[in-house]
């Protein structure tokens, strides 16, 4: 079988990607990737033929935020073209992600299966949580469908016509609803089950397989090894492929400072850098979260789904603040479990960043946090490729 996985985005909507694709791969199955321009080398150095698809997602500027709503359209017909083309010979596509506006379409013309995945149980129309973007709790079923109803309407507004105008220069009947359209009625679910239990989906039967998680073998730096040895377990703080505004630095160092405790900064999209020159802070750049985490007090990071599952896994507590999208969601499923808390990006000071740590780092928590790791499973892409090649193969 013949295998093309998609996925735009930046490294969080990637990896998962790429570690189902190891694994079917490891099942005797070849696999093609389209990913965006920025990660071809990475998939090429795997073994896998990869298509550029989409812009490529880097950190921004100073003063610009990530690729802007405006050029989805041209992205549209851009994964139209790149997915038409490797799609050349498959068998099956899978599409990694909500915003895969081309896979099904092209599946279709082709006449073979496509699944979508997504990577948090927000993405999937439920009245029992809000989409995803929405910070305010859900006030219950009605104010989440009405908030449905209205993300509907966005993505029509933003897609449903440049959608249809590719579906009819491939010969194909237009669609009315784009996030359906692309979701399907049985979507994949790329979510631990303790972390992010699927939801009521009516009209939908949503196959769970567990978080698609990357391996890494990669070992820590001599000089990080030596500074987290140096003293208590010092606290992380990273914003991964997120932007933010200047003085968040500041603002993480001193919250974690005012708990007594050491930072392990990681400078990332955000271009966090340390505010002084004393001993107890230090920066990193890509470092493997599965070996540092266990060895760090605290984890404060953006929501990512995969920051969040690996911090979990690692059975250490968690600051989620939030940004946009489905980070909401996984800041609240923090404070849910018990295993931390949250505070939006846009309320984060380093008054509310200093209490949610100080209530982060309570010896109930952290126990808290250790007794759900047990239950948080490694192979969900195992699951999902057997699953893939057992339907499909």
């Amino acid at each position: 079988m013949r295998v093309l996985i998609s996925s735009v985005g930046t490294r969080g909507d990637v990896q998962p990607a790429v570690a189902l694709a190891l694994e079917v791969g490891r099942l005797g199955h070849e696999v093609r990737m389209c990913v965006p321009p920025n990660f071809t080398d990475r998939v090429t150095s795997l073994g896998f033929e990869a298509t550029p698809v989409g812009i490529e997602m880097r950190a921004p500027r100073a003063g610009a935020g990530l690729a802007a709503p405006a050029v989805i359209p041209d992205l549209i017909t851009d994964q139209f073209d790149a997915i038409g083309s490797a799609a050349d010979g498959c068998d099956l596509i899978l599409g990694g992600g909500a915003h895969q506006y081309a896979a099904r379409s092209i599946a279709e013309l082709r006449g073979i299966p496509c699944v979508i995945a997504v990577y948090a149980p927000a993405s999937l129309p439920s009245p029992d949580l809000a989409p995803p973007g929405q910070p305010a709790e859900s006030e219950g079923v009605e104010a989440n469908l009405r908030m449905w109803d209205d993300t509907r309407r966005s993505w029509n507004d933003r897609s449903l016509k440049r959608v249809n105008a590719n579906r009819a220069r491939l010969g194909l009947a237009p669609v009315n609803d784009v996030l359906d359209h692309i979701l399907t009625d049985r979507p994949w679910l790329a979510a631990d089950t303790t972390l992010g239990p699927s939801p009521s989906t009516p009209g939908m039967h949503v196959v769970q397989t567990g978080a698609w998680i990357l391996p890494d073998s990669n070992g820590l730096a001599p000089e990080l090894e030596a500074f987290i040895n140096d003293g208590e377990p010092p606290v992380y703080l990273g914003f991964g492929s997120m932007p933010a505004a200047e003085g968040a630095s500041r603002t993480l160092i001193d919250a974690a400072r005012a708990n007594g405790r050491r930072v392990i900064l990681s400078q990332g999209w955000a271009d966090l850098r340390p505010v002084d020159s004393a001993p107890d802070c230090i920066m990193v750049g890509d470092v493997n979260h599965h070996a540092l985490f266990p060895r760090v007090a605290t984890v404060v990071h953006h929501g990512g789904a995969g920051t969040m599952t690996a911090a979990a896994r690692a059975g250490v507590a968690q600051v989620a603040v939030p940004m946009f999208g489905d980070q909401f969601y996984w800041g609240r499923r923090i404070r849910d479990l018990g295993i931390g808390s949250a505070v939006p990006f846009a309320g984060l000071s380093a008054d509310a960043l200093t209490s949610a740590l100080r209530e982060a780092l309570e010896p109930p928590v952290a126990a808290r946090a250790s007794s759900v790791a047990r239950s948080v499973t490694p192979d969900g892409a195992v699951v999902a490729a057997r699953r893939l090649v057992e339907e499909h193969g």
